[in-house]
């Protein structure tokens, strides 16, 4: 085992996770959060129950949104980066409460980067941008209904761009608006390109005395209402200090420019360190119920990097010069919901019986190989995991996203000779924490690393575990019987594994995990977010 006193790259990283995660210098003194909704198991949930909600509207790693209104529904998908079955599908008829349907995305292309969701001509289509080791491009793949079925991946090879904004001229042709302002024509059926990569657009750039992570446009949506198409961007960098992801505008009467420049850009900023929400952009404008304008886009939690980014509703209104501007301020406080719609059940029960397939929907492969799904089974009431691999960073762990600052895990499970499973909070292979069992002793991971421990007298192959991360501080319990409980001898403090610490735009993750050779059976996952 990897001795834990090792100095070196080690020590570097986790000493930029610490300086990433203290308060910013000259932040403000917190106040008292506000609460939130109750979901299930007491997880965070906007809807107020009295006609006001309170970002996020969907807690947890939702990052990228990209939305489409269908009739009174919205439909809306994330990011997935490195999970699969990933891009899951969430329905609404409000904008506020949201329920999962389906992951559209099976077959592995690599970190999957801000999608876009697309209804055209009758038919759904999903423009994904994917990172392999070798190389990146940009994907489609459709279906007749966003609940799927979805086909497979289509390679647009284009190796020099992310994510893709459709878009459909005055004349009825097709686009794809890319990062850097450049555009690519679509074929007519949205299969295959039709042309080159040209430059149409130079975006509006900040002050130079600002504190963001760099220039990054990126992310553009276009819209087109009335007589204008509106071109919505985000520059700044996503992550970095917490005041440099932003929105910006442009608007052209053609889909050809020229492009006009906002006159109020930035639309949306994270101003000052003391805000509720960092980093706030990758913006899409979207008609909601009532016929009232809102703005969708993500934010890092102050505070709280290691839940990812969060997707926050921001109100929109249009002003008579045929602008718009952004009416939520810092997102902090409730706000009204929008008018008009019906409340769909928000969310998904962590808990898991493993009586029904969650895969995709909740659960979700960290980088996994083709066929992956084919690990698991499940008999008696349990999840069978074949093992894979030595250790978390290469046996591709079961995760799921959480969006609550505190919260427990339990599960019991059980090990054949040859493996170690258990609990982890899972960043990347680079990051992880937990508490494997092996049938004769416990191994403790820490920094993505780990060390052998010994277990108590009297415990067999069967185990409980349990995982508790109270905003930040984890602190691990086992038990022989499900019943009594021992409380393992080293706590961790996590607040430094997010993406300043260790790239890949990630969030840290509740997951499961069996390395070596032979199976593990996990049982009643027991999930809870705590006050």
């Amino acid at each position: 085992m990897v001795d834990l006193t090792r100095r070196g790259s080690l020590a570097a990283l986790i000493a930029g996770g610490a300086a990433a995660s203290a308060p910013p210098a000259g932040a403000a003194t917190q106040i008292a959060a506000p609460s939130w909704g109750q979901g299930p198991e007491g997880q965070r949930k906007a809807d107020l129950g009295d006609g006001r909600f309170l970002n996020p509207i969907l807690a947890g790693d939702h990052p990228d949104p990209t939305i489409v209104r269908d009739g009174d529904e919205w439909w809306m998908t994330f990011s997935s980066f490195d999970a699969y079955p990933g891009l899951v599908l969430w329905r609404s008829r409000d904008l506020v409460n949201w329920t999962p349907v389906t992951a559209a995305l099976k077959t592995p292309i690599g970190s999957v980067w801000a999608p876009e969701l697309v209804k055209h001509a009758g038919r759904w289509f999903l423009y994904i941008p994917a990172r392999r080791p070798e190389g990146r491009s940009i994907y489609v793949i459709t279906a007749d209904h966003p609940s799927g079925p979805w086909s497979e991946p289509v390679d647009l090879h284009l190796p020099d761009h992310i994510d893709p904004g459709h878009a459909v001229g005055e004349d009825g042709s097709r686009w794809l608006f890319l990062s850097g302002g450049d555009r690519i024509r679509l074929a007519d059926d949205g299969l295959s390109t039709a042309g080159a990569v040209e430059h149409v657009y130079d975006p509006w750039r900040y002050p130079d005395d600002w504190d963001v992570e760099s220039f990054s446009p990126e992310g553009p949506k276009v819209l087109r209402r009335g007589d204008w198409f509106y071109l919505v961007t985000a520059v700044g960098g996503t992550a970095g200090p917490p005041t440099g992801h932003m929105v910006i505008a442009a608007r052209s009467r053609s889909i050809h420019g020229p492009w006009e420049h906002h006159p109020d850009n930035p639309i949306v900023r994270t101003r000052r360190n003391s805000e509720k929400w960092w980093s706030r952009g990758h913006a899409t404008l979207v008609e909601g119920p009532g016929g009232g304008w809102w703005m969708v886009y993500h934010g890092y939690e102050n505070g709280f990097w290691t839940l990812g980014r969060q997707c926050l509703l921001d109100p929109v209104e249009w002003t008579a010069d045929g602008w718009f501007r952004a009416k939520g301020g810092d997102l902090s406080k409730p706000l009204p919901k929008p008018k008009g719609g019906s409340a769909l059940t928000h969310g998904l029960a962590l808990s898991d019986d493993f009586s029904t397939d969650k895969l995709g929907v909740q659960w979700g492969f960290y980088d996994p190989a083709p066929g992956e799904a084919a690990r698991l089974t499940r008999q008696d009431g349990a999840l069978v995991m074949a093992a894979k691999g030595a250790q978390p960073r290469d046996c591709s762990p079961l995760a799921c996203v959480a969006g609550d600052p505190a919260y427990q895990m339990e599960v019991e499970l059980e090990v054949e000779p040859g493996v170690q499973a258990g609990v982890l909070l899972f960043y990347s292979r680079r990051l992880y924490c937990g508490l494997g069992w092996t049938g004769e002793r416990f191994v403790m991971h820490r920094y993505g690393l780990e060390r052998n421990a010994r277990a108590p007298e009297g415990y067999g192959r069967k185990i409980w575990l349990r995982l508790t991360n109270d905003r930040h501080v984890v602190t691990l319990h086992h038990s022989g019987d499900g019943r009594t409980w021992k409380k393992f001898d080293v706590q961790m403090e996590v607040s430094g594994y997010h993406h300043n610490t260790a790239g890949d735009f990630l969030s840290l993750r509740p997951a499961l995990f069996a390395a070596g050779s032979g199976q593990a059976r996990f049982r009643d996952v027991r999930y809870r977010a705590l006050g």
